[in-house]
């Protein structure tokens, strides 16, 4: 039997909305925690180094009130490592970071940055924090990550989401037959970025997977539906898919 695919809810844009106007409303603790009751299994928050959305008090306030892992997505700075080690979240994942782009675009290069990353996936790790990596689904990343002992890569979906037909069907195949590497060699994987109710099925079918991260399609669909409804309404065709 598959087992159940875990959905992670990342509540960034929220913020986003809050940080738009200033003040305190909407809260993405709130968010955090209505998405919890309506089926999250896990919440994520990107805390970057501009503070354009998620904010250091976010990060503390998430930690003290949700009963949810909490997966800090960070880019590797000495800044993000403090605060990392500081709360203890159960999860970081390590995002590229460009300050002029308007969000993650494409995965982490783990192959060419070794140097630079093994220094931070081990200390993430020896404080009994779970690295993920955020990478895009090739052999080579996936082997990065095996020298990189990361317990956990998270596949980037954002061509999928974006490409149609044939285009569609080979990246689709690529994710599936990097998931089924990354397991067989022991790495976890996760997949997010684009997530749709329209595209989120052959994702979620494929097996190995274990956990989606959605945020920015659920944040959105949540001014028409509510974000319980939106957030079950995903949870609903995850589980058909398995």
């Amino acid at each position: 039997m598959t087992s159940k695919l875990r959905l992670g809810v990342n509540i960034d844009h929220v913020a986003t909305i809050r940080n738009a106007r200033g003040g305190a409303h909407p809260d993405p603790v709130r968010a955090a925690i209505m998405a919890a009751e309506a089926g999250a299994e896990g919440i994520t928050a990107h805390l970057r180094e501009d503070r354009r959305h998620i904010t250091d008090e976010d990060i503390d306030r998430l930690m003290a009130e949700i009963a949810l892992p909490l997966n800090l997505e960070m880019a590797a700075t000495e800044e993000m490592l403090a605060i990392a080690l500081r709360h203890r979240p159960h999860a970081a994942c390590i995002v590229p970071e460009k300050r002029e782009e308007r969000t993650t675009e494409g995965g982490l290069d783990a192959a060419g940055q070794h140097e630079h990353l093994v220094d931070y996936v081990g200390r993430l790790g020896a404080a009994g924090i779970r690295v993920s990596l955020f990478i895009e689904p090739s052999e080579r990343q996936i082997e990065a990550a095996l020298q990189l002992r990361a317990p956990v890569v998270e596949f980037h979906t954002g061509r999928y989401a974006h490409v149609e037909g044939e285009e569609r069907v080979a990246e689709l195949k690529r994710i599936a037959d990097c998931a089924a590497l990354a397991a067989k060699n022991g790495i976890e994987p996760h997949a997010g970025h684009g997530l749709t109710f329209d595209n989120v099925v052959p994702i979620a079918a494929i097996p190995q997977l274990a956990e989606l991260n959605i945020g920015h399609f659920l944040i959105g669909e949540a001014i028409y539906t509510g974000l319980a409804s939106s957030v079950r309404r995903m949870r609903e065709l995850m589980d058909e898919a398995r």
